[in-house]
């Protein structure tokens, strides 16, 4: 039978489980013995002797910002301070201050690289006061902007979104088909579903393009109001004065452009 006793010295220590013959056909009580079995183990999971998790290897007692710093290092994507919370076992709100520590500081002692928020996400980027030695030393002579007319089309994207590529061809006046592919292709727009009264595809941009771009959101888009007319009329412009085609299914005699 198993019996809970307490520290009979008086230091206040938790109940141990002691091993005790009970007679024979006696009743153990299964019940209270369970019990006090997992009292036994709770007080000892609150003192912090049950076993650490796999991988843990204390991260929490690591000293925060420098913590924070390696782990940005090898990020392919922002990261959330959500996430970051999560992996290096604080509070959200600990880490988010502490981010913003960071980012201040490099600034005051203007280093060549800053912490940013982008796309709701943490992460390093070259500070735009190096950008050229940055661009030499990657790109090495190489065109890696996009071209005006991708441009173009990630702009009517980005803003009329989700959008099909007929509306979008419609704006531009010429057929966009390879230019959506391209865009596509390097993840900057993705697919939103369909059109409800036609099916066509829609589009939109992606986390991708905002991090691209060093957006929060879509809400830090510039306005158009200042620079165009209303985006309706130049769309019934060049509606009015553009050959039509099947953007979905070109033939050779379709303007395209890629």
């Amino acid at each position: 039978m198993t019996e809970a006793v307490g520290d009979r010295a008086g230091t206040g220590g938790a109940p141990r489980a002691v091993e005790a013959e009970a007679p024979e056909g006696a009743d153990e009580g299964p019940a209270e013995a369970h019990t006090e079995t997992y009292e036994v183990q709770e007080a000892d999971e609150e003192r912090g002797t049950a076993a650490e998790p796999a991988g843990s290897n204390g991260v929490a007692e690591l000293e925060l910002k420098p913590a924070l710093e390696a782990v940005l290092m090898v990020v392919d994507e922002p990261a959330t301070p959500e996430h970051l919370a999560k992996v290096l076992e604080r509070r959200p709100r600990e880490v988010s201050d502490a981010l913003r520590e960071l980012a201040d500081a490099y600034t005051v002692e203007g280093r060549g690289f800053e912490l940013r928020l982008v796309a709701g996400g943490w992460r390093f980027y070259t500070r735009s006061d190096y950008a050229d030695a940055v661009e030499r030393f990657v790109l090495d002579g190489q065109q890696a902007r996009l071209t005006q007319a991708a441009l173009e089309t990630l702009a009517v994207v980005a803003y009329r979104q989700p959008v099909s590529r007929s509306r979008v061809s419609a704006v531009r006046g010429v057929n966009c088909d390879g230019v959506m592919r391209t865009l596509l292709q390097r993840g900057l727009l993705e697919e939103a579903g369909t059109e409800p009264e036609t099916g066509a595809i829609l589009y939109r941009t992606t986390h991708y393009f905002l991090e691209r771009m060093g957006l929060r959101g879509l809400d830090e888009l510039p306005e158009l109001a200042p620079f165009l007319p209303e985006a309706e009329a130049v769309e019934g412009e060049t509606q009015e004065g553009m050959p039509s085609f099947d953007v979905d299914d070109p033939s050779p005699d379709s303007q395209t452009e890629h």
